[in-house]
C-alpha cells in the first residue's frame, strides 16, 4: 500500500542528491531555512532535499531528519547532520510558507523477491572495489547488511546516477546498476595504478593496443 500523501511538506531544493540512509552535513545560513530547519527540530519532523540541477528542480527527492545540530552560531546560522529516510515525489509547489513547501507523496519499491545471485554481485563488486581504494574489506558479517542505498551513500557516484537510483522503485534494479559501477570503478582504478606503475619507471606511459608487430 503507498504511503498517505503530505501537505505543506517543507523542502530544500540543494545541488545535491540525498539517498535514504545518507548521512550529509549542511550549513543553514538563510533565514527562510533557519525557520524552516528550527520548526523541523522542535516538533522532531522531517522535510524533503530535492536536487536542483541545471534542468530544474527534480520531482523525486528524498525526506530527510536532522540527527545531529553540529554548531550554532550567533546569528542563527547551523551546521546540521541530516540523514536520508524515505523518497518522494513532489505533487505541487506551496508558496504560502515563509520557506518552500509543496504536497508530496513518498514512495514505496515495488513488492519483489530479489535474486539471491544479485545481492551477491553487488555485494561482492563493492567489497571489491573498498578493498582495492582502501585496503580493507567489508567484514562479512557487515556486508550481509547493506542494501542498494547503504552501499550508494559510501561511494562517489554522478549526480545523474544517483538520481536516476532514487527514482527506481526496484531493489533489484538498483543492485544490478551498482553491480555494473562498482565493476566499471574496479576497471578504472586498476587503470590508473598500471599507468602510476609506467609512470614511476620511466616518467613515460605505454598503451597496448593489442596489436602486433609485421
Amino acid at each position: 500500500m503507498p504511503s498517505e500523501r503530505l501537505t505543506d511538506f517543507p523542502l530544500f531544493p540543494l545541488p545535491i542528491v540525498l539517498l535514504p540512509t545518507e548521512a550529509v552535513p549542511l550549513h543553514i545560513f538563510e533565514d527562510r531555512y533557519k525557520t524552516m530547519i528550527g520548526i523541523c527540530i522542535e516538533a522532531q519532523t522531517e522535510f524533503g532535499v530535492a536536487w536542483m540541477s541545471d534542468d530544474g528542480l527534480k520531482d523525486v527527492g528524498c525526506c530527510a531528519s536532522v540527527v545531529d545540530v553540529l554548531e550554532t552560531m550567533e546569528d542563527g546560522s547551523m551546521n546540521i547532520l541530516v540523514r536520508g529516510t524515505t523518497p518522494f515525489r513532489l505533487i505541487e509547489r506551496s508558496e504560502q510558507h515563509l520557506y518552500p513547501a509543496g504536497t508530496i507523496d513518498p514512495l514505496d519499491d515495488r513488492d519483489e523477491q530479489v535474486a539471491d545471485e544479485v545481492i551477491g554481485e553487488a555485494r561482492g563488486n563493492y567489497a571489491d572495489l573498498l578493498e582495492k581504494a582502501t585496503d580493507q574489506r567489508p567484514e562479512p558479517a557487515a556486508l550481509d547488511q547493506l542494501g542498494s542505498y547503504e552501499m550508494a551513500a559510501t561511494i562517489e557516484i554522478g549526480l545523474p546516477v544517483k538520481q536516476g537510483l532514487l527514482e527506481l522503485r526496484s531493489e533489484q534494479a538498483r543492485l544490478r546498476l551498482l553491480a555494473r559501477l562498482f565493476k566499471d570503478g574496479l576497471g578504472r582504478l586498476e587503470v590508473a595504478r598500471q599507468i602510476g606503475e609506467h609512470a614511476q619507471t620511466n616518467g613515460k606511459v605505454k598503451f597496448d593496443s593489442g596489436a602486433s608487430e609485421a
